[in-house]
């Protein structure tokens, strides 16, 4: 079986301190060469960093030369702000949007709309869509989202948004093919045809994960435990050399099953990304345009 170089695109975050820019910055400028079919600048929870997303988005398209998409949620804001903030990404030159429902803000249970905003991600990709001028990409579970009863629940609501005007899934992560190709064939049963990107996430703090699987549902396989309790133990960068194969062993299952792009969660941390497109074949393609 002939086994293709697959699309990339990497998730970065906007930075809240001068340490956090540096490090976006230098994640941009190891990862730009490898021309990346986009980049996504995450949004804090309950629009926490509206305008830090905003900066760090037009800053990544000036100075990288990246095809930049901006999350976008419904937290906390009307549909006049909302819609603005579309109108200034569009000024700006910016033409992809991931648009979501978005997380509750810290101390609150749960997703309450703004009383004049968006109820739901459906409406977001609806109006968005009514602009006519945005590539709109949305986010799929091949695990339950943590308010979903099911992925039957999850694949119908993704079906939904691929109509209200989407062109791409990006999922959550996940630990093992074949939680994937489980949710790819039931998106096909349901008729969506629109590309669904796996998102990767190369293990920085195996500790950290774990957090991040509890907190939106991804289950923790116990041989990946077990393999990292005993890496850290071991000591002597085990950790990072583990994180490294078990990512490309993923990414590799993904491409042998038909999987031809791939969407990596860096953390704002270029080494394990750039070491795993580098085992994939994935190689820089170009020199980094100088920063302005």
């Amino acid at each position: 079986m002939t086994v293709s170089t697959p699309k990339i695109s990497f998730e970065f975050f906007p930075p809240k301190t001068l340490e956090a820019s540096f490090a976006l910055w230098e994640t941009a400028r190891a990862l730009a060469p490898m021309e990346p079919d986009f980049v996504s600048v995450t949004y804090g929870a309950g629009g926490t960093t509206r305008q830090l997303t905003h900066e760090a988005v037009t800053t990544i398209q000036k100075n990288y030369g990246l095809n930049v998409a901006a999350h976008l949620t419904c937290v906390d804001a009307s549909r006049e702000e909302t819609l603005a903030i579309v109108q200034s990404y569009a000024d700006a030159g910016v033409r992809e949007i991931v648009a979501l429902r978005g997380d509750a803000p810290k101390g609150q249970d749960g997703f309450s709309p703004h009383a004049d905003g968006f109820a739901n991600s459906i409406e977001l990709i609806e109006a968005i869509a009514a602009r006519g001028d945005m590539n709109i990409r949305v986010g799929a579970y091949p695990e339950p989202h943590p308010d979903s009863p099911s992925t039957d629940a999850d694949v119908d609501w993704l079906k939904r948004k691929i109509d209200a005007g989407a062109t791409s899934a990006i999922t959550q992560f996940f630990f093992e093919a074949d939680t994937f190709f489980r949710f790819r064939d039931k998106c096909v049963a349901a008729g969506i045809d629109a590309p669904i990107i796996p998102g990767i996430l190369p293990v920085q703090s195996w500790a950290g994960t774990k957090r991040f699987a509890k907190m939106c549902g991804t289950t923790v396989p116990q041989w990946a435990d077990e393999a990292f309790t005993a890496a850290a133990r071991d000591g002597e960068g085990r950790e990072e050399l583990l994180a490294t194969a078990i990512c490309t062993e993923l990414c590799d299952d993904l491409i042998r099953g038909g999987v031809d792009r791939l969407h990596f969660y860096t953390l704002n941390r270029p080494g394990l990304t750039r070491d795993v497109c580098a085992a994939l074949g994935v190689q820089p393609t170009r020199e980094l345009r100088a920063v302005a």
